[in-house]
């Protein structure tokens, strides 16, 4: 069942960061174990074997409780906290979201998670009227009390920050919580810290690196009611974002542009596709209240407490594994299909693509697929 919001003990958080920085453990193999473990600490016992039975040869690797103490004590010294999912002060919808990280690290006022969020992204090379008008819309916003989102680049989430940064932003960054990225905007940055929030799933100290941005955004859009795009060429980041929200069940906003500006043809594109014409905030605040009463819904296995489910005999998994590796290949293919084809239990399936992921032979991709990877 699904149980109450609560705070972690201190060895609980401990034995939580261990397994998210365990080797081949994402947020989806994370809640997994959880849900079929019943606690982290137990998690953690298992590894070993179920990596093993996945077809590794070598140990995998899992991170110590001295490392994961020292982690916390860097982000203590920072005046960072470690939050986690299912924590009174865990963004909300963010949890509700498929792959959501387990743990994130704050700097500043985790309070703004509770009011509505909405993200606002755009190009780096924004020009100064949708820098402007970021602005504006931003001071819109926040004067109606919502907190706005962005990921501190340059361009527009500076202009979205800088229009709300009195009424209280969000900044999700891309390395550590402790890393200022672009450098330009350190000031910025420490009036966030001040006055907002500043936020990342990644250990303090982490320089950003192109992987890491594909999952801010996703951070973005997770923990936002919606996403307004201001200004994005038709191969922008911001468009991932704009993805990730519609796939979250988040609305899509689009500020339309010039057909001649370049910057326009994604907001356009958006639009094109279906995104909501926005003009300005009363645009967003008109379907806030609606979007605010959607159910999202929460990935399996978060926030579940119970029973575990009866783990098969080995005898009857051995038979399985050999129908699931079948069923798997390269070009990658839902979880779903997988059960119908090998025509076995979804509980049996998910330890056995639990074993192949921690042993390294497999990789999860959004809408809960998978693929094969040979090499362990």
């Amino acid at each position: 069942m699904t149980i109450q919001p609560r705070l972690l003990s201190d060895s609980e958080r401990i034995d939580w960061l261990r397994l998210i920085r365990c080797e081949n453990v994402g947020p989806v193999t994370f809640f997994r174990l959880l849900e079929r473990f019943g606690s982290a600490a137990s998690a953690l016992a298992a590894l070993p074997d179920l990596a093993r039975r996945g077809g590794r040869t070598k140990p995998i690797k899992i991170c110590s409780k001295a490392r994961a103490e020292a982690e916390l004590d860097d982000a203590a010294r920072l005046g960072a906290r470690a939050v986690c999912s299912g924590e009174p002060d865990f963004p909300a919808l963010l949890a509700a979201t498929d792959g959501a990280p387990p743990l994130l690290y704050v700097r500043g006022h985790s309070s703004l998670f509770g009011r509505p969020c909405i993200g606002m992204v755009g190009a780096r090379s924004a020009s100064a009227g949708a820098r402007q008008f970021a602005r504006k819309m931003a001071w819109d916003l926040g004067q109606a009390g919502v907190t706005v989102v962005s990921g501190l680049a340059r361009g527009l989430d500076t202009a979205a920050h800088d229009g709300s940064l009195e009424t209280g932003t969000v900044a999700v960054v891309a390395g550590g919580v402790d890393i200022i990225y672009p450098p330009e905007n350190a000031g910025l940055y420490h009036r966030i810290v001040e006055m907002g929030a500043v936020v990342s799933e990644m250990p303090p100290g982490t320089e950003p690196q192109a992987r890491h941005f594909p999952r801010r955004n996703r951070i973005i859009s997770g923990m936002s009611a919606g996403v307004v795009v201001v200004e994005a060429t038709a191969r922008s980041g911001s468009l991932i974002t704009a993805r990730y929200a519609a796939e979250q069940g988040r609305e899509v906003f689009a500020v339309p542009g010039s057909p001649m500006d370049a910057r326009a043809a994604g907001p356009n594109g958006l639009i094109k596709d279906g995104a909501v014409l926005t003009q300005g905030a009363g645009d967003i605040l008109d379907l806030l209240d609606d979007l605010l009463r959607r159910p999202f819904r929460e990935p399996p296995g978060e926030r579940f407490s119970g029973p575990a489910p009866a783990i098969p005999d080995e005898s009857a998994l051995v038979r399985a594994r050999r129908d699931v590796l079948e069923a798997l290949g390269p070009i990658p293919v839902t979880v779903d299909e997988i059960i119908r084809q090998c025509q076995l239990s979804p509980s049996v399936v998910s330890m056995i693509l639990l074993e192949l992921e921690l042993a390294g032979r497999l990789e999860r991709h959004p809408g809960h697929r998978v693929s094969f990877l040979p090499e362990a």
